[in-house]
């Protein structure tokens, strides 16, 4: 018998699955989801330790547990579900909630939909009519060893002095999410003793807004494609590299390419693999921190390490001004991106997650 919360989480989930039924479903061939309502995963565990333990230290070891059979950055079992979730109940009384979803059936913006519980009243999800689709090639995690992971804070008041550094007459209102990217990129290529035009840039871009037409943004599914930065010169300033990225989104989202059939004509090109090359996902600006189950805002949203190289993930902290920075690089570059000293002067390491009113009694 599970506990009140809980069961009402089980319930809240039968209810979603039932609006977003392809979630439930099982991959019937490379483009074709069988809806035969087999179900997600769901587990529950219980965890010795205080919850703040976690929040003062989040290290790998102690995160990668509360994931659902350790699932999180593992290539998906063609036979498996799409959707794993664990219930992780603490002995203060807090409760971690982790997620895992195969990219094969969506993205982030497709996991908001799972925690967002306006989900629940207006589904709004969008369906294609079957027709003949390409298939989509095949991209596995390449995973390799002495990759490390490490977080990195960006203050608002670093941030804010980022911006200060790159605005000028040719360049307008960069982004929170530019400066810093721009900044990360700079810094782990001068340690690599690589250059602009050597190592490569990409990031994922979210294409509901940008499609022609628009799509709704609680359309499922797997929506994105990548911007490419190309380097005229081999070293630049941080103001010409947020210059560089801004370009390749605006042509990312031209409205010429991101009409349907141009954008699975772009997914389906041959993949060619460059051993230099970094990737940059932002989760920022997605409304996680929203989410309330009824018993409150959740006090810190995360994920883990992957054992690829040279992949960075950009969320928000908690007031949306700052931003988390998580990087997977090598063990030796990491120890020289670690003791860079601007580094220090921009971000702090491993932040505690812990405020005085971190414990919320599930009870």
């Amino acid at each position: 018998m599970y506990p009140p919360l809980i069961s009402q989480l089980r319930k809240s989930l039968s209810q979603l699955l039932s609006k977003f039924y392809h979630f439930a479903g099982r991959i019937k061939d490379k483009i074709t989801i069988e809806c035969n309502d087999q179900g997600v995963l769901f587990f529950v565990t219980k965890v010795k330790n205080n919850l703040s333990e976690f929040l003062q230290n989040p290290t790998e070891k102690l995160l990668n547990p509360l994931f659902p059979d350790e699932l999180q950055w593992k290539d998906m079992d063609w036979s498996a579900s799409f959707i794993a979730i664990q219930i992780n109940c603490f002995a203060c009384g807090g409760m971690a909630i982790s997620i895992c979803m195969s990219h094969k059936i969506g993205d982030e913006d497709g996991k908001e939909l799972l925690v967002s519980p306006l989900s629940l009243l207006d589904a709004g999800a969008i369906i294609f009519p079957q027709r003949d689709l390409p298939v989509f090639p095949e991209i596995a995690g390449k995973r390799e060893n002495n990759v490390v992971f490490k977080r990195f804070f960006f203050q608002p008041a670093m941030i804010k002095s980022l911006k200060a550094m790159v605005t000028s007459s040719f360049m307008h209102s960069p982004t929170h999410v530019q400066v810093v990217t721009a900044w990360i990129y700079k810094h782990t290529v001068s340690i690599m003793g690589l250059n602009f035009q050597t190592a490569s840039f990409c990031m994922a871009v979210n294409l509901r807004k940008r499609m022609d037409p628009p799509l709704s943004e609680k359309c499922a599914g797997n929506i994105v494609c990548n911007s490419y930065m190309l380097a005229n010169k081999k070293e630049m300033e941080l103001d010409e590299l947020v210059c560089k990225i801004k370009e390749g989104l605006s042509e990312c989202c031209n409205k010429e390419n991101n009409k349907i059939s141009e954008c699975l004509k772009q997914v389906t090109q041959p993949y060619s693999e460059n051993k230099n090359l970094f990737t940059f996902s932002s989760w920022c600006r997605f409304p996680m921190y929203e989410a309330d189950f009824g018993w409150g805002k959740p006090i810190w949203i995360t994920t883990t390490g992957c054992s690829s190289k040279n992949i960075i993930f950009l969320m928000d902290t908690i007031d949306g001004d700052g931003i988390e920075a998580l990087v997977n690089m090598k063990d030796n570059y990491m120890a020289k991106f670690e003791h860079d000293f601007e580094l220090f002067e921009y971000t702090s390491l491993d932040p505690n997650n812990v405020r005085d009113d971190d414990c919320v009694n599930c009870s």
